[in-house]
């Protein structure tokens, strides 16, 4: 005959488990090594290294957590923030023209300044001996890098300069 389960009754009460033990480490001694022309012996070494772990056990832990009482923080309006100010364009729109020269002829360079950004330049005039197509690549670097600092041209080394300088007097009359 197999007994009955007990009626609801009280839940059983489960055992505490037990305690963790900590190791702690405690720092290594220096251990005083000899000349030996024999091989050790194993009981005077193991006499002589230090104990290196020691085994604690750990305190007890709560079975319950204690109870926090709950509190309210206080509500902060947060501050309104303002939005950032535009830096001033350092450019004023329009369009503008300057001029560059080398030994090889003169360049003139057009700029259009837009929201106080270079939006375009271009080659207005080439009066160089040589075709402006030598330089014709360094032209969109002037939007790109928003400035007249434009890389060289190997073999138009002149023209480029002369090309630096009309977008550099362009540039200081957008000012």
């Amino acid at each position: 005959m197999i007994p009955a389960p007990p009626e609801s009754g009280p839940p059983p009460v489960m055992p505490e488990p037990p305690a963790v033990p900590t190791v702690t480490l405690e720092p290594l001694k220096k251990v005083r090594t000899e000349k030996v022309q024999k091989r050790a012996n194993p009981k005077t070494v193991a006499a002589e290294v230090p104990a290196l772990v020691a085994v604690t056990p750990a305190p007890a832990v709560a079975a319950e957590p204690a109870a926090v009482p709950a509190t309210t923080a206080p509500t902060v309006e947060p501050k309104p923030v303002e939005p950032p100010v535009p830096p001033k364009p350092l450019l004023k729109d329009g369009t503008y023209s300057g001029w560059g020269t080398s030994r090889h002829g003169d360049i003139q360079a057009t700029v259009v300044i837009e929201n106080g950004r270079i939006a375009s330049a271009y080659i207005a005039q080439c009066l160089t001996r040589y075709s402006c197509s030598w330089i014709a690549g360094i032209v969109p670097q002037v939007v790109q890098r928003q400035s007249a600092e434009v890389d060289y041209v190997s073999g138009a080394t002149q023209s480029t300069n002369a090309f630096y300088y009309a977008v550099l007097e362009a540039l200081s009359k957008a000012k």
